[in-house]
């Protein structure tokens, strides 16, 4: 094992022009996640600051001990919602029990992924049918959507309503002429500023601009309606620099969440080693599955000690960083010192940020998990790749998360015992 992985790009920082395209890309990060961080706690079931709070601490401790060379560590969809469905039947989302049962989930995952790269296991999760995480991301898409739909048609619906009880809810709220019209209103103008800015994403963040236009717009809707109508607006942000956080060590809360804290090192993990391997290729670099456990254990380890809710690989900062041209994890490392610093000027701003545009990016956000070229190629492949990628995807959306990954994996094996030849066939035409 390497104590310290990042000192083995050290000799790559005295070539021309390293340091300025690590610390450019780092900056990048660090702008991409303020509009992400708040959207995906939320999402999480956590107050919005603490997706920012996840995007510093560890992102730092993943880039120094963790094997990717561009990958980014931090506040992530798939884990957000898993957080939430797990969670959120425990305690009432974003109360102090809830804050402090998901920090303890931090802490669990993180001492659980130490351990299984300390054993060896990174190359057993590596092996996890991939039809299986096409199908929970599929359902986990559907259900960020759900998740925010009161929020976007401006109307009351219970939180951890399933599919079908938001979807009465809705037809009901239509029925009835309750819809609260500038939510929409709002959500549709956010989308489409993101849509047209998108060509222009490289040089500043679509989602970034989305936020920026999306609060104003607010503001004029509001001035517009005599009523003295108001959007739900963020909590202020506590700090800039996360505050320290403790675990509670409770057998009793150790045993309630060890669980959940195993199904989200599953997802977890095979999210940061399916980033890690992919960026690998691209730059032909050796990927060491078990040290990457063993740097995704220490960010959350330490994350729970500083206000973040789990972390793991972020397909969408990671590939920010890769296309900013960073080269090592400095890169990382770096954006999450900036995030500090423009936290320290930006965060009297949140105040200003209507929940409506939150759920307007997370509605974004689930529209481009939903990979419609992977859903075909697997479900062309035969029956070994398509039942478990449907009976995932499906299961996701009836039942509990843990549950959902479990059958699906069971599933992936059953259908390999039966229809592993004809798989393979389909799959080679």
């Amino acid at each position: 094992m390497n104590w310290l992985p990042i000192a083995r790009w050290s000799g790559q920082w005295r070539q021309p022009g390293t340091l300025r395209a690590d610390l450019l890309a780092g900056l990048t990060g660090a702008i991409v996640v303020l509009p992400q961080g708040l959207a995906f706690a939320t999402l999480a079931g956590m107050p919005p600051h603490y997706g920012l709070y996840a995007a510093i601490v560890p992102c730092i401790l993943a880039a120094l001990f963790g094997a990717s060379r561009l990958m980014v560590t931090g506040p992530a969809n798939a884990i957000s919602l898993t957080t939430m469905a797990l969670i959120a039947p425990l305690a009432v989302p974003e109360s102090a029990q809830y804050v402090s049962y998901v920090l303890t989930l931090s802490f669990l995952i993180g001492i659980l992924q130490i351990a299984f790269g300390l054993g060896g296991l990174g190359k057993w999760v590596e092996r996890v049918p991939h039809s299986v995480i096409v199908g929970f991301t599929a359902g986990a898409a559907l259900l960020i959507i759900n998740s925010q739909v009161g929020t976007l048609l401006g109307i009351d619906i219970p939180r951890g309503s399933s599919v079908l009880d938001t979807g009465a809810f809705a037809v009901r709220a239509m029925s009835e002429n309750r819809l609260d019209w500038p939510a929409p209103l709002l959500v549709l103008i956010t989308l489409i500023v993101m849509r047209v800015w998108r060509p222009l994403n490289r040089f500043v963040p679509a989602m970034l601009i989305a936020v920026i236009v999306g609060s104003g717009i607010a503001f004029l809707i509001e001035q517009s309606i005599s009523a003295g109508f108001t959007f739900r607006r963020v909590t202020p942000i506590p700090a800039a620099i996360p505050p320290l956080s403790f675990p509670d060590f409770q057998m009793s809360t150790i045993s309630a969440l060890f669980g959940p804290a195993l199904v989200m090192v599953l997802l977890a993990s095979t999210e940061a080693m399916a980033i890690g391997r992919a960026l690998a290729l691209k730059r032909q670099d050796h990927f060491d599955a078990n040290q990457e456990f063993i740097g995704q254990g220490i960010a959350n380890v330490g994350g729970a000690f500083f206000s973040a809710y789990p972390a793991s690989g972020s397909f969408n900062r990671s590939g920010v960083n890769f296309s900013a041209g960073a080269r090592t994890p400095l890169s990382a490392a770096s954006a999450g010192v900036f995030l500090v610093l423009i936290l320290l000027f930006v965060s009297p701003l949140a105040v200003l940020l209507p929940y409506v545009v939150i759920a307007a990016l997370l509605l974004a956000v689930a529209w481009g998990l939903i990979d419609v070229r992977q859903i075909r190629h697997e479900w062309k492949s035969g029956p070994v790749e398509s039942i478990p990628m449907v009976v995932t995807g499906v299961g996701t959306l009836l039942l509990s998360l843990e549950w959902a990954i479990l059958i699906g994996l069971c599933t992936a094996l059953i259908a390999r015992k039966l229809f592993g030849g004809r798989g393979q066939s389909s799959a080679d035409s």
